[in-house]
């Protein structure tokens, strides 16, 4: 079987490895930060990790898109326009490849984060394209096969 295609599993406790802020990044205190990268996509545009962090002021920058969804702790986040939100255990943020945001940790925050380089703009419409017309010629898929295997169908 091709490994590609193999299903992973985890349980239990995960444990992180040291994964320095960049220094030009830091403002305030001296975050310590770990994470664990849980999976990446086959064509490696896609990755899942978990991250935390101790209290500290710094700024990040981001070159994929990113969603957190924070387990546990907060953290406050101020954008680029200069908004300040307080982001707490179950709630969500994305941020945009290209953005940037000043995270002020004020104890200790974990999150998981779905990281996904985006695919160029004429690269996106030819994958539009092609998916229309394989809907077309009837050759398309939505999804039922996968999740009739999974329900014993």
């Amino acid at each position: 079987m091709d490994k590609r295609l193999q299903i992973a599993f985890g349980a239990g406790t995960v444990q992180l490895n040291p994964a320095a802020i960049n220094p030009d990044w830091v403002i305030e205190g001296n975050p310590v930060t770990h994470n664990k990268v849980l999976s990446t996509s086959a064509d490696g545009a896609a990755t899942t990790l978990f991250w935390d962090c101790t209290a500290g002021r710094f700024n990040w920058f981001y070159d994929v898109d990113e969603t957190v969804y924070v387990l546990e702790g907060s953290v406050t986040i101020k954008n680029q326009q200069g908004l300040t939100r307080r982001v707490s255990a179950g709630d969500w943020v994305f941020f945009p490849k290209g953005s940037y945001a000043e995270w002020t940790v004020h104890q200790y925050v974990r999150k998981v984060a779905f990281c996904r380089s985006p695919m160029p703009r004429p690269v996106q419409f030819a994958r539009k394209v092609y998916r229309v017309l394989k809907k077309l010629t009837g050759r398309g898929s939505n999804g039922a096969g996968a999740a009739a295997m999974f329900q014993g169908g």
